[in-house]
């Protein structure tokens, strides 16, 4: 039974298991030697399980809330240090320590893209 342990039982399964609870309690001369197995026992057992379930479900909803709170405050927090980037810039200039200093490369030290490919062959036909 180790393998029962490790692995949620498909709804299809447990499905199929209260068909069975509902059908064995039907049955008038059922008396089984365990009394682990009896038809209240079970019952008793399929109502925790819907007991748990409903707590597993709320949990979820919970962390799904508190995940989408984290989310906002990150993003909430981003926007917020971009804008102050942009602050920073705009207070001192591109080309400036403060710039440096957020982690921006300064304007100077952008290397300059050259010429384009092909341009000489351009220029070459329109002087033609």
């Amino acid at each position: 039974m180790g393998g029962l342990v490790d692995k949620r039982i498909r709804p299809g399964v447990l499905r199929n298991d209260a068909k069975v609870l509902a059908a064995v309690a039907d049955i008038a001369g059922y008396a089984p030697g365990d009394p682990a197995f009896t038809v209240a026992a079970v019952e008793s057992l399929s109502e925790k399980m819907t007991a748990a379930r409903a707590r597993e479900a709320q949990a979820n909803a919970a962390a799904a809330a508190a995940r989408d709170n984290a989310e906002r405050a990150e993003r909430d927090f981003h926007g917020a240090v971009l804008r102050m980037k942009a602050c920073v810039t705009a207070q001192f200039g591109d080309n400036s320590n403060e710039h440096q200093a957020i982690g921006l490369k300064k304007k100077s030290e952008r290397k300059n893209p050259g010429p384009k490919p092909g341009w000489k062959k351009v220029a070459a036909k329109t002087a033609a």
